[in-house]
């Protein structure tokens, strides 16, 4: 019988996995908000390295926050693309992904404020910039449903159909920015069935 061979270390996987592990503790921090500002210094202190460790898988803190929202829209378009394949029904999808955007701040406080964007104010530009353009792209995704809920005869009409999607991410946005101003002690699935019950009427007319 041969003998197996050693374990092949693999430098990559292993920068793959301190990356990981640092987007973790980015996130964890963000979990608790603290009167200090979140810095590289802050977090080498936590991760137990030094700060040119950190450097070393990011180039700057923004792109730290760039692999954060990175994640987001990954997690959160891989599940949208799924719930449009499994739900033939347009108002099944609108809610199931609305119950997605919410539940996933519920799993994820510290994702939550990079949602909303109040830790990237004071951070680069463009992070701000991406936030909207990814709530743009999940509004986009609702209006989809929207409109094949109309093919299928579950709204009346399309006249509103731009209007109902902005009405119901803001929604989303809304309970996102209710969530991380309490501290996250109002869970963002807070009555949530019986707020789409309400919501629902509306996107019918």
């Amino acid at each position: 019988m041969s003998t197996p061979a050693p374990p092949v270390s693999h430098p990559r996987s292993k920068a793959g996995e301190r990356r990981q592990e640092i987007l973790r503790m980015l996130a964890f921090l963000l979990e608790r908000p603290q009167p200090e500002k979140i810095t590289t210094a802050l977090l080498a202190r936590h991760l137990q390295v030094s700060e040119a460790a950190l450097y070393r898988h990011f180039s700057s803190k923004a792109k730290m926050y760039e692999g954060l929202i990175e994640f987001i829209e990954q997690t959160l378009f891989t599940r949208i693309n799924r719930i449009a394949v499994e739900l033939p029904s347009g108002l099944a999808q609108v809610e199931a992904t609305l119950t997605l955007l919410l539940a996933f701040s519920d799993k994820n406080p510290g994702m939550t404020r990079v949602l909303t964007g109040e830790v990237l104010h004071h951070e680069n530009e463009r992070l701000l910039v991406r936030i909207v353009q990814l709530c743009e792209r999940l509004e986009a995704s609702i209006r989809q449903s929207l409109r094949l809920a109309v093919t299928h005869g579950e709204i009346s009409s399309d006249r509103a159909i731009a209007v109902q999607a902005n009405l119901l991410m803001n929604v989303v946005i809304g309970r996102w920015h209710q969530f991380s101003s309490s501290q996250f002690q109002r869970s963002p699935l807070e009555h949530w069935d019986l707020g789409w019950t309400l919501l629902k009427p509306l996107v019918r007319l």
